[in-house]
């Protein structure tokens, strides 16, 4: 019988939650990542104005490669401690540069337009994060739940 077949119903619906999440979240980055290949001077732009830094196009598209690959990594599961935990630092840093939007989630424009929303949507999304992290050895219809099933202790779990 297939190792697969031998989960719970607990482990697979565990399992699907999971993946679910880990879609979701990698799809979530990956639409950023993707963003700094499809323009690059944007990225320059906002790292100059938030970081106050200058990049190189090769930096920008250095940085969204590793994400892309980063995201293809969450997506199917493997290398997960790393992977998981990288996407969740990556994303970490992003609420940090804008704490100071939380502090009043419900501020509008002059045209009564929410200029806060999208830092709380950062909020659920790093909890999200969070979850995925911490519920790693629950994660069971990744590559690495099955690698890690099928060789224990396996180093790409």
């Amino acid at each position: 019988m297939d190792d697969d077949l031998r989960l719970s119903s607990n482990d697979w619906t565990d399992g699907v939650a999971l993946l679910v999440l880990r879609l979701g979240l990698a799809w979530f980055m990956f639409l950023w990542a993707a963003h700094k290949i499809i323009t690059p001077g944007q990225y320059q732009q906002l790292a100059r104005h938030f970081d106050k830094v200058d990049l190189s196009l090769w930096q920008v598209y250095l940085a969204g490669g590793l994400q892309i690959a980063l995201c293809l990594c969450v997506a199917v599961g493997i290398f997960r401690y790393a992977s998981y935990s990288a996407l969740l630092i990556m994303h970490f840093f992003t609420v940090l540069r804008r704490w100071e939007r939380f502090i009043d989630p419900f501020a509008l424009n002059d045209r009564g337009f929410p200029i806060n929303r999208n830092p709380v949507i950062d909020l659920a999304v790093l909890g999200a994060f969070i979850a995925l992290v911490l519920l790693i050895r629950r994660d069971h219809l990744s590559l690495g739940g099955w690698l890690n099933r099928h060789h224990r202790k396996a180093w790409w779990h």
